[in-house]
């Protein structure tokens, strides 16, 4: 029998067509929908006769696991108890979009959809303690997704070996009779599938090249803060050795490792004109506090740092004008270090005063650290 075909160009059709579609899947069926990159079979994950199916579809090695699709972001938490720092990094800036991540999952008996479904889903859903999960930036992808009560997996709409369709007559030409239902949804977006890579702690591995390049990869993958006063050699400086301490002791790592994690904290000065160390004072007061700033080295500011930043500290407000004037642009990722007052230079003043001006920075270095997501 040849496969249902149903086109969302009928805007008075479309939650018809989508209610079809999710009671489909959830009776077990096969369902084409459309994605941003390429059209792709759904199955319900949790029903070992529809694996079966999809795979005998697909003609693909039994071994190989199928991605779960989700339909928002939030969603990843039912199946991944635990989210490292790079994980939680990675999906607030890549999903929904044309990525698939592979989580490492430890305990899989842990996760929330196991205490749903019961244990017997984790052979279905898991692989090699790991699963692969993709969050698609479709609109009939995700109003889908989101009306079926069930986990649900995709592959893309083609035999194995063959080119993955971008449109309905690619699925068809490869799967008509094959499939209970497949949803029209136009040429996708883009012309190659997603991108694929796999997490651990501390960073990632490409499995499959796609949409996302590896300069976005790595764009999405790292965090870069940095604090900004006027020379260099004081304020900014402390703020920058305090905040990498702090990172690294949650972190669990030492400073030196915080690079290979992602994160990057740097320093600069409106008024520097770089080359020269951080003043004696401000080093001697950040050691105190456990940090080092011995090997600081102080830089001027410029609009590559501030672009490259995703949070811009400021001491005074006329440094945060100063960011302000060589990037108008720079939104709300600038802010003063200290909301509604700045703070005082140091400079040249007794030891005392910069263990008082340490101190400031310090408490409001960790302040900031919880209102950010590293």
């Amino acid at each position: 029998m040849p496969t249902e075909v149903l086109t969302c160009s009928d805007s008075k059709a479309y939650e018809g067509i989508v209610a079809k579609a999710a009671a489909l899947l959830t009776a077990g069926e096969l369902v084409a929908i459309p994605t941003e990159t390429v059209y792709g079979v759904a199955a319900r994950a949790d029903s070992a006769d529809a694996i079966s199916a999809l795979k005998r579809v697909k003609g693909r090695d039994s071994s190989k696991p199928f991605s779960l699709h989700i339909a928002g972001p939030d969603d990843v938490h039912r199946y991944v108890p635990e989210l490292s720092q790079v994980a939680k990094r990675i999906i607030r800036r890549a999903w929904p979009g044309p990525l698939s991540v592979v989580f490492p999952v430890e305990s899989p008996q842990d996760a929330q959809i196991v205490s749903e479904l019961g244990p017997e889903v984790v052979n279905l859903l898991y692989h090699e303690r790991t699963i692969g999960v993709r969050c698609p930036d479709h609109r009939v992808a995700i109003d889908v997704l989101s009306r079926v009560p069930h986990p649900v997996v995709a592959a893309s709409a083609n035999r194995a070996g063959q080119p993955p369709p971008r449109d309905i007559e690619g699925v068809l030409a490869e799967l008509d009779g094959d499939l209970a239902l497949a949803i029209d949804g136009g040429t996708t977006q883009f012309e190659g599938p997603s991108t694929v890579v796999r997490l651990d702690k501390n960073g990632f591995e490409v499995l499959r090249e796609g949409v996302v390049s590896p300069r976005v990869l790595k764009k999405y993958m790292t965090v870069n803060l940095l604090f900004v006063c006027s020379g260099n050699t004081c304020r900014s400086p402390m703020a920058e050795a305090l905040c990498r301490f702090e990172i690294a002791k949650a972190q669990g790592c030492t400073v030196d490792e915080l690079a290979d994690r992602g994160i990057f904290v740097r320093s600069a000065g409106a008024s520097s004109f770089g080359g020269g160390p951080a003043s004696g004072g401000a080093v001697q007061a950040v050691k105190e506090l456990g940090a080092d700033l011995s090997g600081h080295c102080a830089q001027s500011l410029d609009q590559a740092l501030i672009n490259t930043a995703d949070h811009v500290f400021c001491m005074t407000s006329g440094h945060l004008e100063a960011v302000k004037s060589m990037v108008p642009d720079v939104g709300d990722k600038v802010q003063l270090l200290i909301e509604g007052r700045d703070v005082n230079d140091p400079f040249g003043g007794s030891a005392e005063e910069y263990k008082r001006c340490a101190s400031e920075i310090h408490a409001a270095v960790q302040q900031r650290l919880k209102e950010i997501t590293l």
